[in-house]
């Protein structure tokens, strides 16, 4: 059974509505259009598309934040928008996210044991020492030393309150996390670290995830399969460079002349390390 399928869901903005902020949705095209797509256990999907394409929408709803217009989406074989409150809030717990601004994602009165312990509060009955030690070993799964775990988020660098933010969405052992643009307001070094620990959760702990970014290279070095939206539409499904490259699709091809280096000595993203493409004795991330 999968852990994810979305079948036929379909979202507008309501135009009626005129809050200057859906109308500027709207006008944005953030709408999705009879999407359906599954996520398997172990699996990474990205979600990829430029502004506007319907993606955060899309994340939305599979979060439970956004009820569809129209479409089911199941967690775990169970509708989460059919079911009842209680069934809800289990599934919650199944469901976690790590968003874009890892500032605005927490609380800054916080501290990082307290932010990465939120959702043992809110569904498991631990004692403290059990919580401390959940807490420990979620900081040392992303790389963090237990002295990080008194400090405010203003204490601490974007890339590790991004790792703290995933620490949080880890912790519950969700059956996927939904990752919104996660990597795309660090810098280089911290992008790379980030997918280094994803890529090692998956492995390890068999993490599943839906990746939602406009950055190809960054979806090459985490997921397993690339899904392409285009003004709220899938326009492609590939598990291969090779298949994308070969699409017709105007938007898949924008997205990979925008992300893949024309000359032809940059133009083979690696396999065994795709953060670098090869060049000959040169090599770079993100190349």
């Amino acid at each position: 059974m999968a852990l994810l399928e979305l079948s036929g869901v379909t979202h507008t903005y309501d135009s009626a509505n005129n809050s200057w902020w859906k109308s500027k949705q709207k006008l944005q095209g953030a709408v999705v259009k009879d999407i359906s797509m599954t996520l398997e256990a172990g699996q990474c999907i990205g979600l990829l598309g430029g502004s506007g394409a319907g993606k955060s929408t899309l994340g939305k709803i599979m979060l439970g934040l956004q009820r569809p217009q129209r479409g089911s989406v199941l967690v775990d074989g169970k509708d989460m928008y059919a079911c009842d409150n209680r069934t809800k809030k289990q599934l919650r717990k199944h469901v976690q996210a790590v968003f874009q601004d890892c500032y605005s994602s927490v609380n800054p009165k916080m501290t990082a044991a307290q932010i990465i312990g939120e959702p043992l509060d809110n569904f498991e009955r631990l004692t403290n020492g059990e919580k401390d030690y959940r807490i420990g070993e979620a900081l040392d799964i992303v790389g963090l030393p237990a002295s990080a775990m008194n400090k405010l988020p203003r204490q601490l660098s974007g890339g590790q309150l991004q790792r703290i933010n995933i620490a949080r969405a880890m912790i519950s052992r969700p059956s996927f996390i939904v990752l919104d643009e996660a990597v795309s307001s660090l810098d280089i070094a911290n992008q790379v670290h980030i997918i280094d620990v994803l890529r090692d959760l998956k492995k390890q702990r068999d993490m599943s995830y839906v990746f939602i970014t406009h950055n190809l290279k960054a979806a090459f070095a985490l997921c397993d399969r690339w899904t392409v939206l285009d003004q709220g539409s899938l326009c492609g499904s590939f598990s291969t460079i090779a298949e994308m490259k070969v699409s017709r699709e105007p938007a898949v091809k924008q997205l990979l002349d925008a992300s893949l280096s024309g000359h032809p000595e940059l133009g083979t993203i690696r396999k065994d390390r795709p953060f670098y493409v090869d060049a000959g004795q040169r090599k770079g991330a993100w190349a």
